[in-house]
């Protein structure tokens, strides 16, 4: 009787788990999640910079095309060669008509780190990113850990 409840549970919570919402149509690209909607984030090449005390990541162009309301943005990734656990949130400054960001040689308090995302895996191979903080209006970027591929996105 115990064996039955037991698997009576197990089937049931097995079933909540599966995932019936949108989809990401391109593989390996994070897609914005606004309500049941899904925005392509803008993606490229950042260009290294070196600079006498640091390297900035340089992307052309003031703004993201890519803009979500929400200040903890949700992202959905169908991974093919991406590694989601491998992601990394950046804020972006904004100078001189481009976007970048910029890494100092040596580590400083108040220089720039990655902000916190959570992934969850939620089907197969389709990932939910989350910003796991509170993110102000501005440009920011994702990108895989030593990489230069950006997929950016504005939050306004």
């Amino acid at each position: 009787m115990r064996f039955s409840l037991l698997m009576i549970f197990v089937v049931c919570t097995l079933q909540a788990q599966k995932y019936d919402g949108p989809r990401p149509a391109k593989p390996d690209l994070p897609y914005l999640r606004i309500a049941a909607k899904l925005v392509e984030t803008d993606s490229g090449e950042a260009t290294e910079e070196k600079r006498k005390d640091g390297t900035a990541f340089v992307v052309q162009g003031p703004t993201a095309k890519a803009r979500t309301p929400m200040a903890e943005p949700i992202f959905l990734i169908e991974s093919s060669k991406l590694v989601p656990e491998r992601i990394q949130l950046y804020r972006m400054d904004i100078k001189n008509g481009h976007r970048e960001v910029f890494i100092p040689f040596k580590a400083r308090r108040d220089g720039p780190r990655p902000l916190r995302l959570t992934v969850t895996k939620l089907t197969g191979n389709v990932f939910k990113l989350e910003a796991g903080e509170t993110l102000d209006p501005g440009e920011y970027s994702l990108s895989p850990e030593n990489s230069n591929q950006v997929f950016c996105f504005q939050v306004y």
